[in-house]
């Protein structure tokens, strides 16, 4: 009896907090369903009149088509940004799990030390550096700053040392195979799952990131949709006319979500743990 006494307040917390997450979800979800005029004389989290077909043409048209190029730019830097950086961070947490070198350490502190440096505490020092060398204003103004990963490191380092056993490499040397070899054939497929959960968590950070672009980024044929929403969000605050409308920018964010959420649908399976299967070392 006490120990269901205990629980009850743990699961009063856990509803209170889906509660709070899920409320703004549903009243974009609602609010995307409403006309200009539904929007604001109708209660927020109740339906009014269904425009959401009318408000996804619209804002599909909008600008001559623009957010079709944003959703194009977002995809690009988060897809090359997420691949890379997770790419990156393999490489380098195989390098600090498996390989013994002068300074690892100390390396490897300063990554940790890094990851307690807050991002937009980064973004003018890196527009500062990339104006000089006349990248600003530029998909790679984005995607470059966005391949480092020290979080993304540190958790392949760690899953290296559990799941990639030294036996194996050692037997793979023996067997005359390269260090390439080594990693491309065995650690690699057994860092699978770190390795999605890292392309996965830079793809989110990317895709959602709003700062740096906005600060090197200057033509609107650059932007991706988190600063191509604010932009539409200004006119609108603003009254600019047709192109400002709030159920456009509403219905905008609804549609950027919904890439997010194919992601996590499509690799949630690779987080699912099983043992590895331990792949041939020949050549």
């Amino acid at each position: 009896m006490g120990s269901r006494r205990g629980q009850v307040p743990a699961t009063l917390l856990l509803l209170a907090c889906l509660v709070y997450f899920a409320l703004p979800l549903a009243w974009l979800v609602i609010a995307s369903t409403k006309s200009l005029g539904d929007l604001f004389s109708t209660f927020g989290l109740w339906f009014a009149e269904f425009n959401l077909l009318d408000n996804v043409a619209e804002t599909f048209s909008t600008d001559d088509g623009v957010y079709w190029l944003w959703m194009r730019n977002t995809l690009l830097y988060a897809l090359v940004s997420a691949v890379g950086a997770a790419m990156l961070a393999a490489l380098g947490g195989y390098g600090f799990a498996k390989y013994d070198f002068r300074g690892k350490e100390i390396l490897f502190w300063c990554v940790l030390g890094s990851v307690m440096v807050p991002t937009t505490a980064l973004a003018i020092p890196t527009y500062l550096m990339f104006s000089r060398l006349g990248l600003t204003n530029t998909p790679l103004a984005v995607i470059l700053p966005s391949l480092v990963s020290p979080f993304g490191i540190y958790l392949m380092r760690l899953y290296a040392e559990a799941a990639v056993p030294s036996e194996l490499i050692e037997a793979a040397r023996l067997d005359g195979a390269s260090e390439w070899h080594i990693f491309r054939k065995i650690a690699f497929r057994l860092l699978a799952p770190a390795f999605v959960t890292v392309l996965l968590f830079t793809f989110v950070a990317t895709w959602n990131n709003y700062f740096l672009p906005l600060v090197m980024l200057s033509e609107p044929r650059w932007y991706p949709l988190t600063v191509g929403l604010a932009h539409w969000n200004a006119l609108a605050t603003a009254g600019g006319g047709a192109t400002a409308a709030f159920n456009i920018v509403i219905c905008g964010a609804l549609i950027s979500i919904l890439p997010l959420i194919l992601a996590f649908a499509l690799l949630q399976r690779h987080w699912r743990t099983s043992e590895p299967s331990m792949p041939a070392t020949g050549r």
